[in-house]
């Protein structure tokens, strides 16, 4: 049973979308790609030599091209902060007066215990206040 050269490129490029999925390196598929590539130069008749310029030529251009302009979306994408970083820089309203000891806000929809930043200010209730981080369970505003 003799095996065209077009099949081994299409198994070639089978083995190299292994290694993508499992890694996530996305080198591994433009070299999938290139195999490709080389399978239907080797389809069209494409010698020996053809196929392996082909795939090389596609594998390196495609890196060269791709690489840079997904490293730069991945730079540009927005950061989206979670949990207690997203709270923040968040605003709060004071519901009990809020000292250096403690205190409670509404923060987000919830009633959070609260101290000031600073421990000779306090803030009465009805007062907005900015949260400058979170200790535990406790947000410290000022």
């Amino acid at each position: 049973m003799d095996i065209d050269a077009w099949v081994w490129w299409l198994i070639g490029a089978v083995g190299l979308g292994i290694p993508l999925v499992l890694t996530a390196m996305p080198e591994f598929g433009m070299f999938a790609a290139g195999a490709v590539a080389a399978a239907v130069t080797a389809a069209l008749g494409g010698g020996v030599v053809a196929q392996v310029l082909v795939f090389v030529a596609v594998s390196v251009a495609l890196i060269a091209v791709v690489r840079p302009i997904a490293n730069r979306h991945r730079d540009q994408r927005p950061q989206h902060r979670s949990g207690i970083d997203a709270l923040k820089g968040r605003s709060a309203v004071v519901l009990e007066r809020v000292d250096g000891s403690g205190g409670r806000i509404k923060l987000a929809g919830e009633i959070w215990s609260a101290r000031s930043l600073d421990a000779d200010t306090s803030f009465e209730p009805g007062q907005s206040v900015d949260v400058v981080e979170i200790d535990g369970a406790t947000a410290v505003v000022m």
